[in-house]
């Protein structure tokens, strides 16, 4: 790995938004404000929360707590329906805010946004100025409800850590001169990729706690991790700034966790023919063909199956709807009754279409001007979705049956556009 020069300054100002999800809910809805909040999925006691407000998690409920224990811990829980288009809505409207105050360089997630500091911005005299210009920007012009904890260092990766030190509503300045000791008073969990089996993977090397794992060379780190990153983590607890690795998207796809009523294969079915209608209008917005499709479901308390086919480069709905529905087919023998409890569709080997070279003789086959004929349809509904909202026209279902599906939602790793919430 390359040298990289020893940090001197601060490069980095990081912003994570507190509990985000219950954040926005209150700002919007008064009658939550002061309350234990929990954002769930779906109605289901059966589900678990996917954000927790400061109230609640004051009583442990925390992401990932199923509902009903969640409400045993908290007996007060008010248990409310995750909105995911007011999240977005709110995320572009907090971008746009920050970045009057300082550009946001990288948008990390759905709540967490990187701001690279310029020469004149490196001082704690001036970063401290700009992190109260965030915060008091946000509180008159997002809603004082949706608060943040901004951390900052000579890295981004450090910066983000530096925002976990004092929260809610926090600041914090990691200096170069605090690495690595400061670091020490943190657990390995408080590390970016250290999740669960990484921790175990650590701990089965000796590693127990951070003052340990600092000890280790770059080389050592790296034999842990089986891969690059490890070395790269000897030098993001110094503080050093290295750059990001550059990668590209080659799919894009759907899952859908499925509530109890939609579980039956027979309904199950409507949601990955929704899935993959979503799929393919994303893609053809994002103005891509795809050269293979897979479906994927996993059975309640089962197996997971799925199956994946090549296909000359397409983008229309009804090549892909009809590739899904022969793959549900084949795999129905082995579902053998079960309720389904995930459906997921991905499209894959995805091509700029005017990077797709069309064969001569292709050209005159009539599957080819079939689906030139359903390129066309499907653009028309894409369209008229666009224009008069989600599901203005559906293929294989009614609006009614179309509604047991929950739209889209976002990931971690991904932050859906606004139009995605009328395809």
């Amino acid at each position: 790995m390359a040298e990289f020069a020893p940090p001197t300054q601060l490069r980095w100002l990081y912003v994570d938004f507190n509990s985000y999800f219950a954040s926005v809910e209150q700002q919007l809805n008064p009658a939550l404000r002061g309350k234990p909040v929990a954002v769930i999925p779906v109605e289901t006691e059966y589900t678990s929360a996917i954000a927790a407000s400061y109230e609640a998690k004051k009583f442990g409920v925390k992401t990932g707590t199923p509902v009903h224990e969640a409400r045993k811990m908290c007996p007060g829980l008010i248990c409310v329906l995750g909105n995911h288009q007011k999240y977005v809505e709110f995320h572009d409207s907090i971008v746009d805010e920050i970045d009057r105050h300082i550009p946001v360089a990288k948008v990390c997630s759905i709540d967490e946004m990187a701001c690279e500091l310029m020469k004149n911005e490196r001082s704690v005299e001036r970063v401290t100025e700009i992190a109260a210009s965030i915060k008091a920007g946000l509180a008159k012009n997002i809603g004082a409800y949706v608060q943040c904890s901004i951390g900052v260092a000579p890295n981004r990766s450090l910066a983000k850590i530096a925002t976990d030190m004092n929260k809610p509503d926090g600041f914090t300045i990691l200096h170069a001169t605090d690495l690595p000791h400061r670091l020490e008073e943190l657990k390995l969990r408080d590390l970016s990729g250290v999740g669960p089996n990484m921790e175990v993977r650590l701990n089965n090397a000796g590693i127990h706690d951070i003052k340990k794992l600092l000890t280790l060379q770059p080389k050592h780190l790296r034999a842990i991790w089986g891969s690059l990153w490890g070395e790269k983590m000897w030098y993001y607890l110094r503080g050093y700034d290295v750059p990001d690795t550059v990668t590209q998207s080659s799919s894009i796809g759907h899952s859908h966790v499925l509530p109890p009523e939609m579980r039956p294969p027979a309904e199950a079915v409507k949601i990955a023919r929704r899935l993959t209608i979503k799929a393919a209008a994303r893609m053809r917005r994002k103005e891509y063909c795809a050269g293979a499709f897979s479906l994927s479901m996993r059975i309640e308390n089962g197996p997971r199956l799925g199956l994946e086919a090549r296909l000359p480069h397409a983008e229309d709905s009804f090549t892909f709807l009809e590739l899904m529905e022969d793959m549900w087919q084949t795999l129905l023998p082995e579902i053998k009754g079960r309720r389904i409890k995930k459906v997921s569709v991905v499209l894959s080997s995805i091509t700029p279409k005017t990077q797709v070279q069309p064969d001569l003789f292709d050209m005159l086959s009539p599957v080819t001007k079939k689906r030139e004929k359903n390129e066309k349809l499907s653009a028309a509904m894409d369209k008229l979705n666009q224009k008069f909202g989600r599901d203005t026209v559906l293929v294989g279902m009614t609006a009614t049956q179309s509604r047991s599906f929950t739209g889209t939602k976002i990931a971690f790793t991904r932050i859906p556009d606004i139009a995605e919430f009328v395809e």
